[in-house]
């Protein structure tokens, strides 16, 4: 199974003070468990680390390099994916879709992903189902204290 990976999960991954840093901890445990394959985009990459740099540490920065990002299949963006990314941003008309967002859809239908390993609504709205393969119950009754939704 293949998931494209957004910035808000991998984000929550790394910050511990994320509300849905469990949920995402639980699914990204999940992936590597089940040998899901995770792909992601150069732009999600740079977009992940400079949130990572701005709002967490640059310890949380060189983790994710180290540890994260190796394990993600990368689409390095070039001038093809950017026009697509800039072309369906201008179809979106809608400033809350950002143009990484765009590029993250348009990767997600050409490569025939469904699922996104993501918290950022945007997603189902344009029909792509959100990962799900943590039991919160289950980390409860281990003294887990998942976020809530």
């Amino acid at each position: 199974m293949t998931v494209f990976a957004d910035t808000s999960a991998l984000f929550a991954l790394l910050a511990s003070n994320d509300t849905m840093h469990v949920r995402a901890r639980l699914n990204f445990e999940h992936f590597v468990q089940n040998n899901a394959r995770l792909l992601t985009s150069s732009y999600v990459l740079l977009e992940t680390l400079t949130l990572l740099q701005r709002r967490v540490s640059l310890k949380a920065v060189w983790d994710f390099s180290q540890k994260i990002i190796p394990v993600l299949d990368v689409v390095w963006v070039d001038e093809g994916w950017h026009s697509r990314a800039m072309q369906r941003l201008h179809v979106e008309r809608n400033r809350k879709i950002s143009l990484t967002d765009c590029l993250s859809f348009e990767i997600m239908e050409a490569r025939e992903i469904t699922t996104a390993f993501t918290f950022d609504r945007h997603f189902p709205e344009r029909g792509f189902a959100i990962a799900a393969f943590h039991d919160l119950d289950a980390n409860r009754n281990r003294g887990g204290n998942p976020s809530p939704r």
